[in-house]
C-alpha cells in the first residue's frame, strides 16, 4: 500500500476538547486573513494542515506552536485549542487535539520536510488526508465563527 492509499483509508471522529485520556498528535488549522493556510510536503503532491507528533514531555499547545512553525514559519498568530480528535484506520487509530491558528503574518518557511504554503478560499481537492482534513477544516470553522475570526 503507497501513501496515497493509506492517507485516503484515514478517518476521524471528534469529540469536546480535553475529552481524551491521551494524545499523540496535534493538528493546527491555520487562518490567515480569511483563507486557509496548508503546506505540501516535499515527497507529496497534496496539501495538508500542520501538525505532527508530540514530543515526549511536551504539551499539546507547545507542540502545536513548534509544529506551525517548522511546517509554515509562522511565529505571529494565536492558538486556540478548539477539539480531541481520533484518528483511525483499518490498522489502528490515534488521538490528537486540533488548534485553530489565527495568523497574524506569514513568516520564511524554515528547512524542513515541507516544500511550500499555500493560501486557499476553500480547501482544494488534492488533500493528504481526504477523510480527515474537511471534518477538522469545519470544527476550526465554526470555532473561529463564534470567536469572530476571519
Amino acid at each position: 500500500m503507497d501513501d496515497k492509499q493509506k492517507h485516503n483509508g484515514l478517518q476521524c471522529h471528534i469529540y469536546p476538547y480535553m475529552t481524551l485520556d491521551t494524545y499523540k498528535y496535534v493538528v493546527v488549522c491555520s487562518r490567515f486573513e480569511g483563507k486557509w493556510l496548508l503546506s505540501r510536503h516535499k515527497k507529496r503532491d497534496t496539501w495538508e494542515t500542520q501538525g505532527g507528533h508530540i514530543e515526549r514531555g511536551e504539551t499539546p499547545m507547545a507542540a502545536a506552536q513548534r509544529e506551525l512553525y517548522e511546517e509554515s514559519g509562522i511565529t505571529d498568530a494565536v492558538l486556540y485549542p478548539i477539539c480531541d480528535y481520533c484518528g483511525y484506520d483499518d490498522t489502528g487509530h490515534a488521538n490528537g487535539v486540533v488548534f485553530l491558528a489565527d495568523v497574524k503574518s506569514i513568516g520564511r518557511l524554515p528547512e524542513s520536510e515541507m516544500e511550500r504554503v499555500q493560501l486557499f478560499d476553500v480547501l482544494p481537492d488534492t488533500l493528504t488526508y481526504p477523510g480527515v482534513t474537511p471534518v477538522l477544516m469545519q470544527a476550526a470553522l465554526s470555532f473561529a465563527e463564534k470567536k469572530g475570526i476571519r
